[in-house]
């Protein structure tokens, strides 16, 4: 797997055109290593002060800019990730990554009248699906920085290993670990046509209150994870199985008039619930062969800031 911009080594020009080019490959990076956006920008932001904050001297020895700020991008997430571990244990609920809209989707305007920059919007392919970053979730730090920056961003044992501070047959390891892991999680692989559909067959099924047409699209042992933060209203545990999903569906349209939109959720097909036209609720899936097993169903809204203009 590879992103669409691939990391560029040997430039010794450290103007501001050149590092700030940068930018958007060290957002690309970090928000797969942290599976937040507003995490990811504060990484690199932090990554930016400290080059400026350097002697101008000492900026035009280092040979390759670029590989500078992939390195101190890198080692900030690594510690980060060390952090959040500790920070997600009292976290209200479950946490699932902050989703991300299809570029066209993509609401620049953020809280305080501001714009998002569009060299900051993170590049949609299969490394960036919810399912990919949830198996991220469960690996350790090192495993996750290892192998995000070997398997996705085509970096070299020997240069992951100068990064994270262990030998590259540590980071080999690491790296093969985080693979098996990754192997594991996927059964199947659903072509993206037939994902649509079943994603749009669920929506419709959804809207007619249709509890036998849910079951007939849900995994038996299907799975629901909420992520509501403590700041929207939703369960605190997954909801599991089938009919218990589909009947949670019915009571959930029938006690709120939703609005459901076909929308693409970190490169993949996803729904979306409005109210009134505000976003309060995302949601990606895992669709193996016929059926979805995974639903995963953000509410928290501060993780929906790219989804809804203030």
């Amino acid at each position: 797997m590879t992103t669409e911009s691939e990391p560029e080594h040997g430039r010794s020009d450290p103007s501001l055109s050149v590092i700030m080019s940068e930018r958007r490959q060290l957002i690309n990076l970090a928000y797969r290593l942290l599976g937040s956006l507003a995490d990811a920008e504060d990484a690199v932001q932090e990554t930016y002060a400290r080059w400026y904050a350097m002697p101008r001297d000492d900026q035009d020895a280092i040979e390759s800019p670029g590989a500078w700020l992939t390195t101190v991008t890198s080692r900030i997430c690594l510690n980060l990730l060390g952090s959040a571990r500790a920070r997600r244990e009292t976290y209200v609920g479950e946490w699932i990554p902050e989703p991300l809209p299809e570029r066209t989707e993509w609401v620049t305007v953020r809280s305080g009248g501001t714009h998002m920059d569009p060299a900051d919007r993170v590049t949609l392919d299969e490394s960036v699906s919810m399912a990919f970053l949830v198996v991220l979730e469960s690996m350790t730090p090192a495993e996750r920085v290892a192998f995000v920056l070997h398997d996705v961003f085509r970096y070299s044992f020997a240069e992951v290993a100068e990064i994270v501070g262990r030998t590259p047959a540590a980071c080999r390891q690491l790296a093969s670990s985080a693979r098996r892991r990754v192997r594991a999680s996927r059964a199947s692989v659903t072509p993206p046509a037939r994902q649509a559909d079943i994603v749009r067959e669920f929506k419709q099924v959804w809207e007619a209150k249709d509890i036998d047409g849910l079951i007939g699209l849900l995994d038996p042992k299907a799975t629901v994870i909420a992520d509501g933060g403590g700041l929207a209203a939703t369960v605190d545990r997954p909801v599991q199985g089938g009919e218990q999903i589909a009947r949670a569906c019915v009571e959930l349209a029938e006690r709120a008039p939703l609005t459901i939109l076909e929308r693409t959720v970190n490169g993949q097909p996803g729904l979306v619930s409005q109210q009134g036209g505000v976003t309060v609720a995302v949601l990606a899936f895992d669709v193996v062969g016929d059926r979805i097993k995974y639903i995963w169903a953000v509410l928290n809204p501060e993780k929906l800031r790219t989804w809804t203009a203030d």
